[in-house]
C-alpha cells in the first residue's frame, strides 16, 4: 500500500539531494549572508538556475532571505540548519573531496581541513585541537555529552574575557562532528563566543571569501597562553596539542 501523505523527512532530503543546492548550503556554513550572484558563481551555475534553487531552499525553511534593493541575500536559517548540514557532510564521507583534481583544489581542501568556520564556531584541526585543550584542562567535560565545568565558565569570563550569556534555548556547549577530522569540536553558545572572539581580536583571519581560516601571530600567542596550544603550523593546521596541565582529553 502506498501512502499519499507527504513525508517531511522525504521533502527535506529532496532539498539537499541536488548537487547545486547542497553546494549552496555548504558555502553558507561560513555563517555569512551571500548574494544570489555570489552563490551562482561559486556553484558555477546560471543566475536563473541559482534563483530557482534558492527559492526552493527558502521555501523549505533551510535558508532565510533578505532583500536590499535589487539584491537578494540568503543565509542558513539558524544554527540547527547548520548542524544538520555539517552532520550530513560528516556522514557522507570524504569521497571525491579527498582526491582534489587540481593544485588549487588541493590547497583549498588543505586550508579547510586545517581551520575553518562551521557556521558560527571553529572547526577543522584547529577546532578539534581547541576542544581537546579545553577538555585536558578540565574546562570542558565530554564524559556525558558536552558540558562546561564551573572552571570552564570562569575561564570564558575571566581568562578569555568573554562571559557567556545566560538564558536562551541554545545549549552552552554541544558536540559537532567534524567532517574532516571525524571527531567532535565545540559548538553551541560557547563555540560561537570563542569563534567570534578569535575573529574580533585578529587571532584568526579568513582566507579569501570562504570558510577557511589562518592563525595569525597574535593567535599563536593567545592560544599558547590561554590553552597551552603549541606547534600551530603556518597553514593553520595544528599539530598534536600539548596542554599545560590537566587530564588527558577525550573524544
Amino acid at each position: 500500500m502506498t501512502s499519499t501523505t507527504p513525508v517531511p523527512l522525504a521533502a527535506l532530503a529532496a532539498l539537499l539531494a541536488d548537487g547545486t543546492r547542497a553546494t549552496f548550503c555548504l558555502a553558507l556554513l561560513d555563517g555569512r549572508a551571500w548574494s544570489a550572484g555570489e552563490l551562482a558563481r561559486h556553484a558555477g551555475v546560471a543566475a536563473s538556475t541559482a534563483s530557482e534553487h534558492l527559492s526552493r531552499l527558502v521555501g523549505g525553511g533551510l535558508l532565510a532571505e533578505e532583500r536590499q534593493g535589487r539584491h537578494r541575500y540568503v543565509r542558513l536559517a539558524g544554527p540547527e540548519v547548520a548542524r544538520l548540514v555539517e552532520d550530513l557532510a560528516a556522514h557522507a564521507g570524504p569521497g571525491a573531496a579527498a582526491r582534489p583534481a587540481t593544485l588549487r583544489a588541493a590547497s583549498a581542501a588543505r586550508a579547510l581541513a586545517g581551520a575553518r568556520t562551521c557556521y558560527d564556531h571553529l572547526a577543522g584541526r584547529l577546532g578539534v585541537a581547541i576542544t581537546d585543550a579545553l577538555t585536558a584542562r578540565g574546562l570542558l567535560r565530554q564524559d556525558a555529552g558536552f558540558a562546561l565545568s564551573d572552571e570552564g565558565l570562569s575561564w570564558f569570563a575571566v581568562e578569555l574575557g568573554a562571559p557567556l550569556p545566560g538564558g536562551g534555548r541554545r545549549p552552552l556547549a554541544r558536540p559537532c562532528l567534524d567532517w574532516t577530522e571525524r571527531r567532535h569540536h565545540l559548538a553551541g553558545t560557547a563555540g560561537a563566543v570563542l569563534c567570534a572572539t578569535a575573529l574580533e581580536r585578529g587571532w584568526v583571519g579568513r582566507i579569501g571569501s570562504g570558510r577557511a581560516l589562518n592563525v595569525t601571530r597574535a593567535g599563536h600567542e593567545a592560544l599558547a597562553r590561554l590553552l597551552g596550544l603549541t606547534g600551530l603550523a603556518a597553514d593553520a593546521a595544528p599539530l598534536p596539542v600539548r596542554a599545560l596541565s590537566g587530564r588527558a582529553g577525550g573524544g
